[in-house]
């Protein structure tokens, strides 16, 4: 069965489902659970996509803009722009991690640990 696709006005009634807060607390929970996890698909996402190197510079030339007011900017600025990648991935991975549960049945026998 091919999975299934959504439209836009589909999407936007889910994310209004989701503003309620007691709807969000099963999935906190498993979110908490999974952070570490997560937080490396997360990282991985963005090194592949070379964010994690870019960063650096932007962070760097965002210090360093004179005067005051125009740093505070350019940061407020790379700050916003970060989180919203963020959010974009995290995003992404919830969409996949939801279609890898609902395909199941998943695979839960522990994998050896990777040899260097």
């Amino acid at each position: 069965m091919p999975d299934p696709e959504f439209s836009a006005q589909q999407v936007d009634a889910a994310v209004e489902i989701l503003s309620d807060p007691e709807r969000l607390k099963h999935a906190q929970e498993v979110v908490t659970h999974a952070a570490p996890a997560l937080q490396r698909v997360l990282n991985e996402a963005l090194d592949v996509g070379g964010y994690l190197t870019a960063s650096g510079a932007a962070v760097a030339q965002a210090a360093g803009t004179e005067p005051l007011e125009q740093r505070i900017l350019a940061l407020r600025t790379l700050l916003a722009e970060e989180t919203r990648l963020g959010m974009l991935v995290g995003a992404t991975v919830g969409f996949e991690l939801a279609r890898v549960l609902v395909t199941g049945p998943i695979d839960t026998t522990p994998t050896p640990p990777k040899e260097n």
